[in-house]
């Protein structure tokens, strides 16, 4: 029924609205705002309070993506093309409540975590897309070491992915997951254009590098 899509349209924006990455940093006596880059997202957290702060912020914000994605799709039938829209529709709304969440005067983190949670809630169709994207994601942070660079890779390698997977694992068509395949582009387009200052850091040689190597003791 429509109300009880609505309903979870709600919950979905108001899970994804969960700053996790403020509270952590008020638990630690920091306004992460006011801290590294400013922002409200895992990549800030494990700058300013350490590598374990972070990590447990992004889980969390997977989390508060995936669950909501993974129960909604219990009730809602996507079987068919409207429902499947529908579906999309409640992952939108978690990514957009961390993109803009209410409490923070709608100034959120990045989308990334969050984004990459709502993938893994659509079992199977998106699940196995977003860990070979994950993985390239990995990849590009071990070799150039930018956060910020590895996600922008990984949103644009999701569509393929997508395509390539449910193709030969799943025997689908373009046709049959294209309402999924519209939304990882549009997804990925979020997460270009949520990544315009630090495209600007990259191509001035300015952005921080994460997994930076000690320098030498001079002799």
């Amino acid at each position: 029924m429509l109300s009880n899509w609505l309903i979870w349209l709600l919950i979905g924006y108001v899970a994804g609205s969960i700053p996790f990455s403020l509270l952590i940093g008020f638990a630690k006596g920091v306004d992460i705002r006011k801290q590294g880059s400013g922002n409200v997202g895992a990549t800030n957290v494990g700058r300013v309070l350490g590598k374990p702060y972070g990590i447990a912020c992004f889980l969390m914000d997977v989390l508060k993506g995936a669950l909501p994605v993974a129960i909604a799709g219990q009730f809602i039938d996507h079987s068919t093309v409207a429902g499947q829209w529908q579906w999309l529709a409640v992952a939108a709304a978690c990514v957009l409540g961390h993109v803009f969440p209410v409490w923070l005067k709608f100034k959120g983190g990045k989308g990334v975590a969050t984004g990459f949670g709502v993938l893994l809630g659509f079992w199977p169709t998106l699940t196995l897309p977003a860990l070979g994207a994950i993985v390239v994601w990995i990849i590009c942070v071990l070799i150039w070491r930018y956060i910020s660079l590895a996600s922008i890779i990984g949103a644009l390698v999701l569509p393929v992915f997508l395509i390539l997977i449910n193709k030969f694992h799943h025997h689908q068509n373009v046709v049959d997951v294209l309402p999924f395949l519209i939304v990882s582009c549009l997804l990925g387009l979020l997460v270009i254009l949520r990544h315009r200052t630090n495209i600007s850091r990259l191509l001035a040689g300015t952005e921080s590098k994460v997994l930076q190597k000690k320098s030498q003791p001079s002799e």
